[in-house]
């Protein structure tokens, strides 16, 4: 069955329906045209030793003497730019048994000279050596296919349909993927446009796949390669629990199946519109600790189909694929999403009361004790995740940024708060999150502004919300206290000497040499000169060595003076430092001796516990 007639049939699909919605924009007079043209791929993988895929693009109804073919410098989940074209080689656009001309006019696009009417087939190959969520890779154990990473689409073009046929190498039997398969052939995929297919990774392999559950008559999987020894039966009950508790948070469920792919060791998680990719490795549920954090990774991942993909900040698609698609908005996007996942778990009793103010706390003294707080808002952050990276300028002499990853759930956990208070906990964020799917991913299908996020929270809280917008886009110093007073929890804010010298400076040993890898943001090392990279020479006369600082910091005290002799990028020269001591807030939380009933009420609610 050629193109035309597969189109024809799997239009009929309403998961498309469904998934389309989001792609399209607030704007009204966008064009409902469609286009005749038609693009076939292939992917191939013979050799898998070789860590290369081989491409094949099979494109008719051309109507222009050129055709840019684009390949995107992203992919959706990830906001890094991550320079696919690099891996992309041989690339040779054929018509028949003649070659066409053909160049590259700019770092991610080629121009190929056709003929009115024609057409023409493209081969490349995509260099696949790192084992990643947002890259491609190929082994002789399993292939990933990160979509954005390996398939042009034509320039201005990203509506046009796509029938992808993937030959896996021949000992492999297995595919996982969110794509809808046509005719039952499980190793052709079809996506009506390539929005859906840059956000629909595929696993290939022969992998294993685990029991099957239904949440509101929709079936969700969960397939990966090597998954390991554990419970898996348990492992499932509590996977349905994370899907439960999540769909009824926000009342509907916007996909036909769902696809969990556990692409085994490698880094990272990436969520898409009904699949998410993670690394897994199943040893992780053996251990009580680990489990949680298995289980809250997984339950981040989930909830992004809503929040992020289509709960969205209007910058988050449709997008552009050739540079940056910036947000202020990430502390919502990412933010909310690291608060909820501890409160789905708790929602679904897989998480304790303690457990789950705990895993928020770790957030708040990662942000807190880090010298960033002083210098980046958590808007900023948001825009500059692209250059800074999703946890800041950690390479940096120190680091003047956040992470959205640890401020945003916080400031989600406050505006949580302030809602149920200012509403006599009649509404909370779950009423924000809930109002944003439905008017404007479900009715509108496009993402909200940010200041109709404020509205919407403002409309929920029945009050302005002045003071949290400002700890949003400024570094104001928060009022803890009050916030967590809301819900009758006391958290100390003081600081706590630490017992011990405090110098300020981490240090490693590279042979002969001792070398500063880190120091304190205004620590008594950063006071004194010392930076990273330096190397010490001599401590006190005597040469330098970890046994030697670790002696000497161990026997000093509060006050004391330490000599160096260090060697920086320009000299040998004496550096003074007088010893201190640290002081951290450990930002420890206890229950209000005498709460208010409304108190009580919006810590009951708010972790799902009955009123004493």
């Amino acid at each position: 069955m050629r193109y035309r007639d597969l189109l024809r049939q799997v239009i009929k699909n309403t998961l498309l329906a469904f998934i389309s919605i989001f792609w399209l924009s607030c704007t009204p007079e966008i064009s409902k045209k469609k286009d005749k043209s038609m693009l076939e791929y292939t992917v191939s993988m013979d050799d898998p030793s070789s860590q290369v895929f081989n491409v094949k693009l099979e494109y008719s109804g051309i109507h222009k003497d050129s055709i840019d073919l684009k390949l995107p410098v992203w992919t959706p989940g990830y906001y890094q730019i991550l320079d696919y074209a690099q891996h992309l080689e041989n690339f040779n656009p054929t018509e028949g048994d003649t070659k066409l001309k053909w160049k590259k006019i700019s770092k991610n696009a080629w121009r190929v000279y056709t003929s009115p009417n024609s057409n023409f087939t493209l081969t490349y190959d995509i260099k696949a050596a790192t084992p990643f969520v947002a890259k491609n890779y190929l082994d002789t154990t399993r292939a990933y296919i990160s979509p954005a990473g390996m398939f042009m689409h034509v320039n201005g073009k990203l509506d046009q349909p796509v029938i992808l046929t993937v030959k896996p190498y021949h000992e492999w039997k297995d595919i996982a993927t969110g794509l809808n398969t046509i005719n039952g052939n499980k190793h052709q995929f079809y996506a009506p446009n390539f929005d859906i297919l840059y956000d629909s990774p595929l696993l290939i392999s022969n992998l294993e796949s685990l029991p099957e559950f239904y949440v509101k008559g929709i079936p969700h999987r969960f397939i990966g390669y090597q998954l390991g020894e554990f419970d898996r039966v348990q492992f499932m009950d509590d996977l349905k629990k994370i899907v439960e508790t999540t769909s009824n948070l926000i009342g509907h469920i916007p996909y036909q199946h769902y696809t969990f792919i556990a692409i085994g060791p490698g880094r990272g998680g990436i969520e898409h519109l009904n699949s998410t990719t993670i690394s897994f490795s199943g040893s992780q549920y053996n251990n009580p600790k680990t489990r949680l954090n298995l289980l809250d990774f997984l339950a981040h991942e989930y909830f992004h189909h809503y929040n992020a993909k289509r709960i969205r900040p209007i910058e988050l698609g449709p997008f552009d694929y050739d540079k940056e698609n910036r947000t202020n908005m990430l502390w919502v996007a990412e933010g909310a999403t690291s608060y909820y996942q501890y409160l789905i778990l708790r929602r679904a009793s897989l998480m304790t009361r303690t457990e789950t103010i705990d895993a928020l706390r770790s957030h708040l003294i990662s942000y807190e004790n880090k010298p960033g707080r002083l210098f980046q808002s958590a808007t900023q952050a948001s825009y500059n995740t692209w250059s800074d990276g999703p946890f800041g300028r950690t390479e940096d002499e120190f680091n003047k940024t956040v992470s959205v990853y640890d401020k945003g759930p916080i400031l989600n956990l406050l505006l949580d708060l302030k809602i149920r208070h200012e509403s006599g906990n009649e509404r909370s964020l779950d009423d924000v999150m809930r109002f944003l799917y439905n008017e404007y991913y479900l009715k509108q299908g496009c993402g909200y502004t940010e200041d109709e996020f404020w509205k919407v929270s403002e409309q929920m809280a029945g009050t302005p919300l002045k003071e949290l917008a400002e700890y949003t886009s400024t570094v104001k110093p928060i009022d803890y206290k009050k916030y967590f007073a809301y819900a009758s929890l006391n958290i100390d804010t003081t600081a706590t000497e630490v017992p011990g010298a405090y110098t300020g400076i981490v240090t490693k040993q590279n042979g002969d040499t001792l070398i500063i890898t880190d120091v304190d943001y205004n620590s008594p090392a950063w006071k004194a000169g010392l930076r990273r990279k330096d190397q010490l020479l001599e401590i006190n006369g005597s040469k330098a060595s970890e046994q030697e600082i670790s002696k000497t910091i161990a026997q000093s005290k509060h006050g004391d003076t330490i000599q160096f002799l260090i060697k920086d990028k320009e000299s040998k020269k004496p550096i003074q430092l007088r010893v201190g001591t640290k002081k951290v807030k450990n930002y420890s939380v206890e229950p209000l001796p005498d709460p208010t009933p409304l108190q009580k009420t919006i810590l009951s609610s708010w972790l799902r516990e009955s009123i004493n």
